[in-house]
């Protein structure tokens, strides 16, 4: 639908004039959407194209005011790059978009040390955060920034400190997050050889201040919270049976590995999975992106589960970044890129906004997907897989196939409340190198299912949903 805001054409939410779009020459990569932040009254776009390298006229930081008028901020004529980071320095009252610290005049501070790196995440500092923060980079560089006298230090190597390969453009640093005295950080390096298993170089790991502790050797791509308020830090990744969710819960101290579906393979490799986010857009309540689907999430976890993961949608749009604004919700794409002369039916580097509110997600495509705790898995007997997520789904159905050389007895088991408390449900008998199948009743649904064997064995199980 087409209508008239503000003097401006939307189509859809869509307003064509507030597209990012660079220069044609010389080539570029792309030009997405890297942070959106709602500042002092106006919507900073940090858009960002995908290499230092790519560097040109037309890529820079853009502010929208509530008439809907864009400008290029003309203080960052000239810094491109990769840049997706954005984050709120409450103690003095400053905004850290890319390597900019802004303050509450729209007085905008560049960090030399930062212009040329693709900066990825800013968090709090653990011991001094009110006056300094973290800022993570792709290729692995860990900084120390002081947001008033801008002196920025690297402290660490994440590709020493976590044994990752560290050549440019071979990993993919994300995202970052601090609270609960640890630093947490992920990257999402998944390629032929991490999906064959010759390698596993994606990570989700954490540092105390002391040492750093490696949480998953697998793609991970964003780290979020509400601090103190909710009591959990989340934090989304994939692998080949299922998308991921890793939850930490202050409760208990601990982290809990919880199993989502794939709504489409387009986003299993690394340069796809463009910074999905998880943000709160409404009140208290958190949205989460991942791996093609929207989920409502609530910050609060109950005797260190989360039970309130509920799918609202599908979608196939790369969405680097969202937020609230003036009661809208701003999706943020990637929408068009040339890849250098690789996509030879794409010529201009754009990428959009879309403007709507936070409801409308539930007229986007239904929830659907597939995925599972185990894929070609060395599975122990009478251990319970990971809570793989039932609810909000329709038709549902599950594939078994046991791989080792003996009969199993695989138990489905279901968590009705959402607290971690499982019940049988049914049985499947798998002979050796078979495969069985179950359909629910229509109906049928619980929050989390988990399974367990009665033998050890090599086994798969994806539920498929639709």
């Amino acid at each position: 639908m087409t209508t008239r805001t503000s003097g401006h054409t939307q189509v859809s939410g869509i307003f064509p004039h507030l597209a990012q779009v660079a220069e044609l020459g010389p080539p570029r990569s792309e030009i997405g959407v890297g942070a959106l932040m709602p500042w002092a009254g106006s919507l900073y776009v940090q858009n960002y194209n995908s290499h230092q390298e790519a560097s040109g006229r037309g890529v820079s930081l853009r502010r929208i005011s509530p008439d809907l008028s864009m400008e290029i901020v003309p203080e960052t004529l000239g810094v491109d790059g990769t840049y997706t980071n954005r984050f709120v320095h409450y103690p003095s009252n400053q905004l850290v978009i890319g390597p900019h610290v802004i303050d509450t005049e729209h007085k905008i501070r560049t960090v030399p040390e930062l212009q040329p790196l693709r900066v990825c995440g800013t968090s709090r500092h653990l011991t001094d955060p009110e006056n300094l923060v973290y800022v993570l980079c792709m290729e692995g560089e860990l900084f120390e920034l002081n947001v008033h006298t801008l002196e920025c230090r690297q402290v660490a190597d994440l590709n020493v400190e976590l044994g990752t390969a560290g050549v440019r453009g071979e990993i993919h640093y994300k995202d970052c997050y601090t609270s609960f005295g640890r630093l947490v950080v992920c990257s999402n390096e998944y390629h032929e050889p991490d999906w064959a298993g010759e390698q596993a170089e994606g990570r989700l790991a954490e540092f105390d201040g002391t040492e750093w502790r490696i949480l998953q050797r697998k793609p991970f791509t964003a780290i979020s919270g509400r601090h103190e308020f909710g009591g959990t830090i989340f934090a989304t990744g994939w692998d080949q049976a299922s998308a991921i969710l890793e939850v930490f819960t202050e409760a208990d101290g601990s982290w809990t590995t919880y199993r989502l579906p794939k709504a489409s393979h387009c986003f299993d490799h690394k340069w796809q999975t463009e910074w999905p986010r998880i943000r709160e857009v409404e009140h208290e309540r958190l949205l989460m992106d991942h791996h093609g689907m929207f989920y409502e999430l609530s910050p609060w976890a109950y005797g260190g589960r989360i039970w309130g993961v509920r799918p609202i949608s599908t979608h196939l749009s790369a969405l680097a970044d969202f937020c609230s604004w003036r009661g809208m919700l701003v999706l943020g794409g990637d929408n068009a890129s040339p890849s250098h002369g690789l996509n030879p039916t794409t010529a201009e580097p754009q990428s959009g906004l879309w403007f709507g509110k936070t409801d409308d997600l539930w007229q986007f495509g239904r929830p659907s997907g597939w995925g599972g705790p185990w894929w070609l898995s060395a599975v122990e007997a009478g251990q319970p897989s990971d809570p793989y997520l039932m609810t909000g789904f329709d038709q549902k159905s599950v594939h078994l196939e046991n791989q080792g050389d003996r009969t199993a007895t695989i138990a489905l088991e279901v968590d009705f409340h959402g607290h971690g408390r499982f019940s049988r449900y049914t049985t499947l008998t798998v002979e050796a190198g078979a495969s069985a199948h179950h359909a629910f009743p229509p109906g049928f649904g619980a929050h989390w299912i988990r399974l367990v064997s009665d033998v050890d064995t090599q086994a798969s199980a994806q539920f498929f949903y639709n």
